[in-house]
């Protein structure tokens, strides 16, 4: 059900503009207890050809929705119950609570899940990434960021060669990041190991696609790690937004014609292609 009449009419508009005979994935873009980029993510999805409905957490807690009749799971970004304890842990804690059996069901269906910003923290606390062992538990966190201070930032990314297919005819990505905790932190032989395993999906960069530090790791994480996967490269997360990276306004520099939005929508076209898979 979609949580609000506007949100439900907006995405009705959506679904009339885009009408084609193809068959579209259904994209299931979470809300709820401080949730709050829902309608830009469904939006982006909905161009990249999915079908997106908004749905409330509480709605498949109680039953009302399942997680089985979609091809793609996305939590969006926010600040879910306040950030309280830390980005992310109390929605983690609450679903594994409530319907921890969908979620993992739908995880090892290889149906694809992505968390951006706050949904990335709640997919790490949740331990769905990177989740090296294969249980489900927590082995790396989103700290506070290095500077101390909440960044609002335009950050370039470079896809790195990974597992992750959903970058593939990706140069990179210019989007924007906005959070107080963002900085990833995981053991370092956790880290080698994502390494190995090609888990680490994107990095942050200048724009001559060279690593440094901040402002151009805008929150210190581990070698400028920015995305990453787990070891099916179906799962994936990262901080930044390129939900808002999606049209040429978007840009701080359209009105000179420097936009990117092709990049970012071909990331979602390609996470709708393998939802396609499982129609």
């Amino acid at each position: 059900m979609v949580i609000a009449l506007a949100k439900s009419q907006k995405v009705s508009v959506w679904m009339k503009k885009g009408a084609d005979t193809q068959k579209k994935p259904k994209c299931l873009v979470l809300s709820g207890f401080g949730l709050n980029s829902e309608a830009e993510l469904a939006h982006a999805f909905f161009l990249a050809g999915a079908e997106p409905r908004i749905i409330h957490f509480s709605d498949i807690s109680s039953g009302k929705a399942r997680l089985s009749d979609y091809e793609i799971f996305a939590i969006p970004g926010g600040w879910s119950f306040g950030d309280d304890i830390a980005s992310g842990k109390v929605l983690a804690n609450k679903l594994k609570s409530t319907f921890r059996n969908q979620f993992e069901e739908f995880a090892l269906s290889g149906k694809p899940i992505i968390g951006i910003c706050n949904g990335f923290q709640v997919l790490v606390k949740l331990g769905a990434l990177p989740n090296l062992s294969s249980d489900f538990k927590q082995q790396a966190t989103l700290a506070g960021n290095a500077s101390g201070k909440f960044e609002d930032r335009w950050v370039y990314l470079k896809p790195q060669k990974s597992v992750c297919k959903y970058f593939e005819g990706v140069p990179f990505v210019l989007c924007p990041v906005r959070h107080g905790e963002g900085r990833f932190v995981a053991p370092s032989h956790a880290i080698s190991e994502m390494e190995k395993r090609g888990q680490v999906v994107l990095k942050y960069v200048d724009e001559k696609m060279e690593e440094g530090g901040y402002p151009i790791n805008p929150n210190g994480s581990a070698k400028s790690i920015a995305g990453i996967c787990d070891k099916t490269g179906k799962i994936f997360g990262l901080m930044p937004h390129p939900e808002c990276s999606v049209l040429r306004f978007h840009f701080p520099r359209w009105p000179e014609g420097i936009t990117y939005e092709k990049n970012s929508l071909r990331f979602f076209e390609n996470v709708v292609k393998a939802g396609r898979e499982h129609l």
